[in-house]
């Protein structure tokens, strides 16, 4: 198991962060990564033409190694989880009579795109509602998920954790319950990838998209996404001249190509070769991959695991283990105590998240132990 990496973040010790979940701290190799890109622009005589293509190729191959997928030709560079999920309601065909499945609160990112799809072509858009029970909650509603997706369900669009708890869902079982029925699987992996492993290679996802400034570590207006074979001859939302084939060849650029880039490559954003962002979001994922998000995982849950026990012994409801997340968790309050815990923790400088009647705990590696006691020890006063 890795060991706490404070050191290489550049965090105020005055300030418990406990919130990665809302954005993550930069790396200091990160921050350096920016500013040598905003620094290398000032001359741009010394930008070649390669230089639109080296860095992004090399963000595509740590991604993919990172989410276990042999084919970084599937990943698209992209600005937004929003813009990923726009790009798959563009290329999902739905129709009256059928359905398609979200989780009650998903993130709106995740969600309105099939909204507006389910509105325009006259199918159901299924919302599956957790249990009213903190015991079990986690099993039951991953059961009613299970249980909801048959034969009129055309795609299922999901996160592996759920954003504002940590509740985590099987996508091993739900992607073979899709299969059984044809129906599509979509991760947000916003709020996973980066700290929970997750391998495209034993889950194959139809597509996965990922913000880059939560887990991956990365800068803000950048994020990633992998398309399985469902969406090879696809229509991108844009067109532009880099996702084109030959398009390294600039002064052939106006002989006008009507074929796309390899694989993903047809559904990256405009001027996705953005020389300060991606070199920073491949710092970070760089970072990622040598410390090996199993070890992330694992760090997590060991520093949460007495302050989660402690709260869930004097009766603050925590989902069970196996249908919790390590990095992720959410601490529900009984009672009109909502603002006297907030106060309370903003008084102790504790950075938390609040969404509905829970708080939204997100250690990641630059945390200790000792930051989770604090927490308690604010909750339990």
């Amino acid at each position: 198991m890795i060991t706490c990496k404070r050191s290489k973040f550049t965090i105020s010790p005055r300030v418990t962060y406990l919130n990665c979940a809302y954005m993550a701290p930069l790396l200091k190799s990160v921050e350096k990564a920016g500013i040598r890109g905003l620094r290398r622009k000032r001359n741009p005589a010394e930008i070649s033409a390669e230089d639109f293509f080296t860095d992004s190729a090399l963000l595509r191959r740590e991604f993919a190694k990172l989410i276990d997928t042999a084919e970084p030709s599937r990943i698209a560079i992209i600005p937004s989880v929003s813009y990923g999920m726009a790009t798959i309601a563009r290329n999902l065909s739905l129709h009256a009579g059928e359905e398609m499945i979200v989780v009650a609160e998903q993130f709106p990112s995740n969600y309105y795109s099939w909204e507006n799809l389910c509105r325009e072509s006259g199918a159901t858009l299924k919302v599956i509602q957790p249990p009213e029970t903190t015991l079990s909650r986690g099993k039951i509603w991953n059961e009613r998920i299970l249980d909801a997706i048959g034969a009129k369900t055309r795609a299922v669009a999901i996160g592996n954790v759920h954003w504002a708890d940590g509740t985590r869902f099987l996508l091993d079982r739900i992607r073979q319950r899709t299969r059984e029925v044809g129906a599509l699987l979509i991760v947000d992996g916003s709020q996973s990838v980066g700290a929970l492993p997750l391998s495209v290679n034993e889950i194959q996802p139809d597509a996965l998209v990922c913000a880059g400034y939560k887990w991956l570590m990365g800068p803000y207006a950048l994020a990633l996404a992998y398309y399985g074979p469902h969406f090879d001859d696809g229509k991108p939302i844009e067109e532009s001249w880099i996702n084109r084939q030959d398009s390294q060849n600039f002064s052939q650029l106006v002989i006008y190509n009507t074929n796309y880039q390899q694989g993903a490559g047809r559904y990256e954003v405009g001027e996705h070769s953005n020389f300060i962002l991606v070199p920073m979001l491949l710092k970070a994922i760089q970072q990622l991959n040598r410390w090996g998000v199993g070890n992330i995982q694992q760090y997590c849950s060991a520093i949460s695991k007495n302050a989660i026990l402690t709260l869930q012994e004097t009766g603050f409801p925590i989902e069970e283990e196996d249908y919790r997340a390590g990095h992720l968790f959410g601490v529900r309050f009984r009672g009109d105590k909502s603002q006297k815990i907030k106060e309370g923790l903003e008084k102790s400088r504790i950075n938390v998240s609040y969404r509905g009647d829970a708080i939204r705990v997100s250690p990641n590696v630059y945390n200790r132990e000792e930051d989770l006691s604090r927490l308690v020890k604010v909750l339990l006063r």
